[in-house]
């Protein structure tokens, strides 16, 4: 389960760009807390910090406690925009929501058990169509990961979304179809052998 992370942040008095660039010169992010049927709520906050938090590749889909003016606000990251060519950090949403709320994530997905794959071992590649999954979930229980089996798997199998165990209390936010997460693939050299048996095989029927 992801880790709840604490952002400490002040408000904001002034808006428009001319205020945001005068922050982003203080070493200082704009930000807006939105959402629960509540007016939004402009504040800033470090950008040391939180490019920090950025840089652990969850910030995402983590709760993150704002604690602007001795008030701690639950959210949940929806947004961060970047400096087209600095990658800065320049402006970050953030969604109130409760203890308990359901939440829409993008959660990471980590692969197991190559070694029991008789595709990967004949010389097969692993195509990932999806490195993450749109999950619905408890705000208190977003998973750091989803771990998938490759067991079992040979050339030419798919891994769909119906074939994953998703943890108790989650489920896929795409419920009108069955999508591809990986499949395994031949490489060129496995594909070229067997074309060339297929060829030896059409010969001798003509003989």
């Amino acid at each position: 389960m992801s880790e709840q992370l604490t952002l400490p942040a002040e408000t904001r008095d002034r808006a428009g760009k001319g205020a945001s660039r005068a922050l982003r010169r203080e070493g200082r992010v704009p930000a807006v807390v939105y959402g629960a049927n509540q007016e939004p709520l402009g504040i800033h906050v470090e950008e040391k910090l939180l490019a920090k938090m950025l840089s652990t590749g969850h910030f995402m889909n983590t709760v993150v406690m704002i604690d602007a003016g001795g008030e701690a606000v639950r959210t949940l990251p929806k947004d961060v925009q970047f400096h087209p060519v600095t990658s800065r950090p320049v402006h970050v949403d953030f969604l109130r929501i409760g203890e308990h709320s359901k939440v829409t994530v993008a959660v990471p997905v980590r692969f197991t058990d190559e070694e029991g794959s008789p595709g990967i071992k004949r010389g097969g590649v692993l195509n990932v169509v999806r490195h993450e999954l749109e999950l619905v979930c408890d705000a208190a229980e977003i998973p750091d990961e989803i771990v998938i089996s490759l067991a079992g798997l040979d050339v030419g199998d798919s891994l769909h979304i119906s074939a994953v165990q998703l943890p108790q209390g989650t489920e896929s936010a795409i419920t009108d179809r069955d999508f591809t997460i990986a499949t395994v693939v031949a490489p060129s050299a496995l594909k070229s052998e067997e074309g060339d048996t297929q060829t030896e095989a059409e010969g001798g029927d003509e003989g």
